[in-house]
């Protein structure tokens, strides 16, 4: 009789009929739709925060890049867990966390609540994304359906980061500001009586040893390195505590490595990396989630604050993209076995980098049409990257190593994610604050200081002043915000024109579902 181990980790082909997969796929999708949504869907009730609970600029940064910090340093190490104690457990357990947490959140009465909550919502996130891509790399067989599979993965993904300020909109036209978070409650109870009878459980085929050095290391490093990022717009790049964090992270970075060469039982075996489209799935994905967020965090601001729209209708101005992204999603599961991996990625990049290009040479009359093209081409260039970097890294993983390895494709995109943010936000934020203070302006010096923290602020200064001030003054920092959208979205269109060179030098052709690596005895 075969042991429990050698059922759990049996092949997709014999362990699953058709129909049952598909279901495992709805289940994991519908999950991960919410995750993705949770990252973005803050975003618009940040000013209504500010006036609720009463949160700083400072504060507000954290309450959003608590979940980003958590989740980005977590996530290798519960890919790891996933790989040893079960996938569909480890995906169940992020799910109850990230359920019980959003419900904490929503009626959170302070700031440091609200913070916690999100972390523990981080923390979720890090045990359900790795665990998902590894139960569909076990579910589904190497090819074409597999493939498809994870170009509906990806959009779920995708989709839900898009739709969070649609939904987080209309949520606040209706309702309280809790409900941006309350909505995860029913999705996540269903998910959990779904997940325990369709999704099934999967681990290493051999069980080895926990690696708690490892995991220390990784999650310092990373910690490290993304706080750096985080608090370098604020803080300063070059100010002692930003580059006392990134100089942290390198070194841990450099003894993890070294400590995973010499480990009996590795938490992230180095080899998966010798294969060409694992390593470079993982660099293009983190490109194309710096272009993602990075334009996103923009649009929704000049959506807002220059065009003037509510954050409903906000929302909506956003759809075009989650629309782009369901097509493109599978369509590139289609495409990746026909085109391979190197032509349909830097064709996701190539329009990721238009996307931010149009969006770049946008001026202040222009309205909402070329945002619409912007929008169109965000979520197509997402759709495709996400989708056949992911069917890669997943297609070079040995049964042993589809969590951790799976882990790697969501700290990449954490890791995109919140540098886009950072690096895009932070050109954007010095333009506009240089534009605005050498425009002539009817406000006194201490007022013009508050003005600069962002335009939002700017424009509630200009309501509270008489006469045509007011005008003037709303007029001036709107242009000020779109002259500072040219170098910032220059800079992300720029990275993202690198990264469809990367992706003709690096990806692979048409090897996009190769034989996945062998285990070795030796684990270095």
């Amino acid at each position: 009789m075969p042991s429990v181990t050698h059922l759990a980790s049996a092949s997709p082909q014999t362990a699953d009929p058709p129909a049952r997969r598909w279901l495992t796929l709805a289940v994991v999708s519908v999950s991960l739709l919410v995750v993705g949504l949770d990252t973005t869907v803050l975003n618009v009730a940040l000013p209504t925060l500010v006036g609720e609970l009463g949160a700083s600029t400072s504060q507000l940064q954290w309450i959003v890049d608590s979940y980003a910090l958590m989740s980005g340093s977590l996530v290798l190490f519960c890919g790891s867990l996933a790989d040893r104690l079960g996938r569909k457990w480890i995906f169940m357990a992020g799910l109850a966390l990230f359920t019980v947490a959003s419900v904490v959140a929503a009626y959170a009465g302070s700031v440091t609540t609200l913070v916690l909550a999100r972390g523990a919502m981080g923390v979720g996130e890090a045990l359900i994304m790795p665990a998902t891509l590894a139960v569909i790399g076990n579910v589904f067989p190497p090819g074409v359906e597999r493939t498809k599979a994870i170009g509906i993965w990806s959009a779920a993904v995708g989709v839900g980061t898009v739709i969070g300020p649609m939904v987080g909109g209309w949520l606040l036209s209706h309702y309280w500001w809790g409900s941006v978070f309350l909505i995860n409650l029913p999705v996540g109870i269903a998910g959990l009586f779904a997940a325990a009878s369709l999704v099934p459980n999967s681990r290493a085929p051999e069980s080895r040893r926990l690696d708690p050095a490892g995991a220390l290391l990784s999650v310092v490093a990373v910690a490290s390195v993304l706080w750096a990022v985080i608090e370098g717009p604020e803080r300063g790049w070059t100010s002692p505590a930003v580059l006392a964090a990134f100089i942290a992270g390198a070194l841990l970075l450099t003894v993890f490595i070294a400590w995973q060469r010499r480990a009996m039982s590795p938490m992230l075996p180095l080899r998966i990396f010798r294969h060409r489209a694992l390593a470079a799935g993982d660099l293009l994905v983190l490109v194309g989630a710096f272009a993602l967020i990075g334009t996103l965090f923009v649009a929704v601001q000049h959506f807002q604050f220059v065009l003037g729209y509510s954050a409903g209708q906000t929302g909506l101005r956003l759809g075009p993209a989650a629309l782009a992204l369901l097509v493109a999603g599978p369509l590139a599961g289609v495409l990746a076995p026909r085109l391979g991996m190197r032509a349909v990625s830097a064709v996701g990049l190539a329009l990721l980098s238009a996307s931010a290009a149009v969006l770049a040479t946008t001026g202040v009359t222009d309205g909402y049409g070329r945002a619409l093209v912007a929008m169109l081409l965000l979520g197509a260039g997402a759709g495709f990257v996400i989708t056949v970097t992911s069917d890669a890294i997943v297609g070079s993983l040995p049964e042993t190593d589809l969590g951790v390895g799976s882990a790697t494709n969501s700290a990449a995109i954490q890791l995109g994610a919140a540098t886009g943010v950072a690096v895009i936000g932070s050109l954007l934020s010095d333009r506009y604050r240089s534009e605005l203070d050498d425009t002539p302006a009817p406000v006194p010096e201490s007022l013009l200081d508050s003005a600069m923290e962002s335009l939002g602020t700017a424009l509630a200064l200009a309501e509270r002043l008489p006469g045509e001030a007011g005008a003037v003054f709303a007029e001036a920092a709107r242009h000020a915000f779109v002259d500072g959208m040219g170098p910032a979205l220059f800079a992300g269109a720029g990275v993202t024109a690198v990264g469809v060179l990367l992706a003709l030098l690096l990806a692979p052709s048409r090897d996009t579902n190769p034989t996945p690596i062998k285990d070795p005895k030796d684990p270095s």
